[in-house]
This record gives structure tokens, C-alpha cells and sequence, in this order.
């Protein structure tokens, strides 16, 4: 048996799998944000550990034999967001998360001070990344920063609760602008750069690696053998991808989560950080990824069933799917601003052609095609850094929705795969990660593509309607960009 973590942002998931990776259980506890002001995305560490002791009690009130015998855990979860620690690792303020926007003034100054900063990661300083939100504790609450003894991503903040261990993996590593992506190592430039020693960001292995062992005390809690080793783990992205079999050059998926990714395979490190496109260390050795990046994707669609009241997001797609095609509706998805393409944490999101005419429904379908534009922007930076794509599979919740899915695949023009489990990717990748760290396995041999369940074909009438439609998304956002600046400047 093997355990994967998903330390996601609206809930922790866990999932227990067994020798064969047939699903055994899973369990999932709902976790909230708290967004006190503009631009603000926090959370508080304490209630992480909590989900997961409540998430571990259930899953041993389920099932404790098949609980009992669990050989490894992986981690996985949100990327980027900064814990900070000082003495006895005690939590110094909420974690300032991934979809945070407070510190692009401090993105600027970080290239300043580092000029090469975009050769040595690989990307763009963008204000979710962990080193800017550290330089704005820095300048607005420095008695916190002088208190700082170790900064950890979500998943090792966990991590250091179940061993005791200060450890994190490479790709998640790689989304704080302090890792060289190319030498896979900590950039001490960075770190000085951001007024960190070296001894405040963790030990590094490779995702597929044993990181760390369960503390004595919680097996024994918990009704677990007491050497069960933890893997190195990924971020959330990583772990989707090797838990739908994302690991040879080429190979591609779409997250349809919180957020939304393009993620592709690569055996080489070659960053085009100019784009906004993201590259990252793979969680598996010898092995990269490129990545385009949306801020708010199947969010957009939980924000929609809240504000209009419906009874929830599968009657909303209901409704989405009974509305019929309108050209000027449009909707701009930038709820939390914008990564790729634009780098702009001012944007808003925006629905534009409204009349006396619109209906939820319309809204609806609005909000859907709205992301698959976005979707369309990640792709069309991807072609453009030089990235060859080869299948695309869909994961995420939103994968559930083979209309939603009938809309991707006609924006973007490509037959798109859907998997069995494809919703739980992470959390399965995650268990991957803990038998290869366990077993030492050929990662080939275990991070197969799931069966796949259906194909979802572009339609061409769709397609081509589209195809005009987003061009007037895309200016709509051209036009508006100097207002979301102004505006954010008041």
C-alpha cells in the first residue's frame, strides 16, 4: 500500500492505492483562504495539519488494516507559497500563497540586485513566487523577517511535521526563483539576494527519493508500520503529471484545478523566461518541464456558482451546456491576475457584451470559453518558446465535464485525452512517487498513462467560430491592461 498528500488549496486530499495502483480509498477536507486585502492570498499552516490529522483519522477509521500496511507516503500540493519559521519551527505569520499579488514591486527589485537572475532560474520573477514575498516581509514586516530561521514550501511544511525533516523536491523547488534550474542546487546569488543564508531553505533530493521517515509517535497514532519512508514528492503540477504518465519528452497535459497549467515534458533545460512561460525541474532525475501558467481556472467556475446562486457547479455546466453560442460575450478568467502571458497581477476579470438578453446560462458557457482562451494564450507562448507538444491529456476537476472539455479542445484545436482517475491526479502521482522511493523501480515501468476513457475531437464548427471570438477576447484585454494599472494604482 502507498499514501499520497495533496496539499491542494481549496481542500487536502488523501489517497491510498495499493500494489497494483487500484484506488483503495481516498479522503478530502475542505480548506479556506483568506483574502483580508487587495491582492492577498494566505493561509494558515496550522489548519494544513490539521486537514491531514483529520484526514488520516478517517482514512484509519475506514480502512486500518490496508492503513496499516502503507510502505511510503508522498507529498504533494500547491506550489510557491512561503512558510516561514523561526525558532523551533514555530510559524511566523500566514503563508502568503501562489495566487498572492502584492509583491511585483519587489519582482522588479529582485532582477535589479540580480541581473542574470532569469539565466540562473529559468524564469521570470513573478509576485506568486516564494523569493519576491520574502523581500516584502522584508520591507513591510521586518521584526518577522529578522525572526526567520527557514522558509518551506506547503507540502514540506507538512513533511516537517510527519518526520520531523527539513527537505523539499526539486520541482517544487524550482517555483521559488532561488533554485538554478540547469544544476538543480540552490543559487546562493538568490538566496543573498532575497538576504537569506543557505541554512534557511531546506535539504534537497529528487522527487522519487526517500526524503525522510514517519516519526515513531504518529505510525503509532495512526495504527502504521514504524518505518514507512517519505518520498521526495513535487509540486502539484510534477505529481499530475507523473501520476498521468507526463514524463517523456513531448508528452502534455491541462490542469483544469483552482488554477490552470500546460505542462510539458522535456529531457533538456532550454528557459525562455521572456514569455512567461515557466521552467522547472521535473520530479524525476534528469528531467525538466515546461510549463504555461493561468491564476484562476475551474475557480472561475466556483466564483460563478456562489455569485448566481446555483444549486451547484454541475447545474451550472448544465446550464452552460443548454446556452447557445454568443460572439460578443465575452469573459476575461483574471480573478487572481494573470501569469502567462502577461505577467500581470493588476488584471481583473472582466465579462463584457452583457444585455438584457444574457442569461445564467450564458454566463455561464462565458465563464468556460473564457478560460479556454486563456488556455489558447499558454499554448500559443509554449509554440512560441519552441516547445514541441505532443498528446495532451486533461486532468483536474474540471475534467469531469465532457462539454467543457468539447470547448478546449476546439480553442485550442487538438484532440485533447481523458483518463480514468484523471480528477486525482496529483494525489496518485504522489503515491507513485512513494512506491518508486520505496521499490527503486524504473520510473518507465511505473508512471504509465492511465487508461484513457474517451478522446474529446475539435469541433469544427465550433472551432472556427472561436477562432474569431479570440481575437476580441485579446484585445479586450490589450485595451483594458493600462485601466487595471491605473486602477490598482488608487
Amino acid at each position: 500500500m502507498f499514501l499520497g498528500i495533496d496539499l491542494g488549496t481549496s481542500a487536502l486530499k488523501i489517497l491510498l492505492v495499493d500494489e497494483q495502483q487500484r484506488e483503495v480509498e481516498h479522503v478530502s477536507v475542505a480548506l479556506e483562504t483568506q483574502r483580508s486585502r487587495p491582492l492577498w492570498s494566505e493561509q494558515d499552516p496550522h489548519t494544513w495539519w490539521a486537514a491531514t490529522e483529520s484526514a488520516i483519522t478517517q482514512l484509519h477509521q475506514r480502512r486500518p488494516r490496508e492503513l496499516g500496511e502503507v510502505r511510503g507516503i508522498g507529498l504533494t500540493g500547491q506550489m510557491h507559497g512561503a512558510v516561514l519559521l523561526g525558532n523551533r519551527d514555530r510559524v511566523l505569520r500566514p503563508a502568503m500563497l501562489w495566487n498572492d499579488g502584492r509583491s511585483a514591486a519587489q519582482c522588479a527589485e529582485l532582477e535589479t540586485r540580480v541581473p542574470a537572475s532569469r539565466e540562473i532560474t529559468g524564469n521570470l520573477a513573478m509576485p506568486g513566487f516564494t523569493a519576491p514575498k520574502l523581500l516584502w516581509v522584508a520591507e513591510h514586516e521586518p521584526a518577522v523577517f529578522k525572526r526567520v530561521r527557514k522558509v518551506l514550501l506547503p507540502k514540506d511544511y507538512l513533511r516537517l511535521r510527519l518526520s520531523g525533516e527539513d527537505v523539499s523536491d526539486m520541482s517544487d523547488a524550482a517555483g521559488t526563483l532561488w533554485l538554478d534550474v540547469r544544476r538543480r542546487a540552490w543559487s546562493p546569488t538568490m538566496l543573498a539576494a532575497t538576504g537569506l543564508p543557505d541554512s534557511a531553505v531546506p535539504r534537497l533530493v529528487e522527487g522519487s527519493e526517500v526524503s525522510a521517515t514517519l516519526l515513531p509517535s504518529l505510525a503509532t497514532r495512526w495504527g502504521m508500520r514504524t518505518d514507512i519512508v517519505i518520498a521526495g514528492g513535487a509540486g502539484d503540477n510534477a505529481a499530475g503529471a507523473v501520476g498521468v504518465g507526463v514524463i517523456a519528452p513531448g508528452r502534455a497535459f491541462l490542469s483544469l484545478g483552482t488554477s490552470g497549467v500546460y505542462f510539458v515534458a522535456a529531457d533538456t533545460c532550454a528557459p525562455d523566461p521572456d514569455r512567461a512561460v515557466h521552467t522547472f525541474c521535473h520530479c524525476l532525475p534528469r528531467t525538466w518541464h515546461y510549463m504555461s501558467v493561468i491564476l484562476s481556472a475551474a475557480n472561475c467556475l466556483s466564483w460563478m456558482t456562489t455569485l448566481l446562486q446555483a444549486p451547484n457547479e454541475a447545474a451550472l455546466l448544465a446550464g452552460a451546456e443548454t446556452a447557445a453560442f454568443t460572439p460578443d460575450l465575452i469573459f476575461l478568467p483574471y480573478l487572481s491576475g494573470e501569469r502567462t502571458p502577461h505577467n500581470d497581477p493588476h488584471a481583473k476579470g472582466v465579462f463584457f457584451g452583457l444585455s438584457h438578453a444574457t442569461t445564467r446560462a450564458a454566463l455561464a458557457r462565458a465563464v468556460l470559453e473564457g478560460v479556454a482562451f486563456a488556455f489558447a494564450d499558454a499554448q500559443q507562448a509554449l509554440a512560441a518558446a519552441g516547445t514541441v507538444i505532443g498528446d495532451v491529456s486533461v486532468i483536474g476537476g474540471g475534467a469531469r465535464s465532457t462539454f467543457w472539455g468539447r470547448i478546449l479542445a476546439s480553442v485550442l484545436d487538438r484532440p485533447l485525452l481523458y483518463h480514468h482517475g484523471g480528477e486525482v491526479g496529483p494525489a496518485f502521482g504522489a503515491t507513485r512517487l512513494a512506491r518508486l522511493a520505496v521499490t527503486g523501480e524504473d520510473p518507465q515501468a511505473v508512471c504509465t498513462p492511465p487508461s484513457t476513457t474517451h478522446i474529446v475531437e475539435p469541433d469544427p464548427s465550433l472551432r472556427d467560430r472561436y477562432a474569431e471570438q479570440i481575437g476580441a477576447y485579446r484585445r479586450l484585454y490589450h485595451d483594458l491592461r493600462p485601466l487595471f494599472a491605473a486602477r490598482s494604482a488608487t
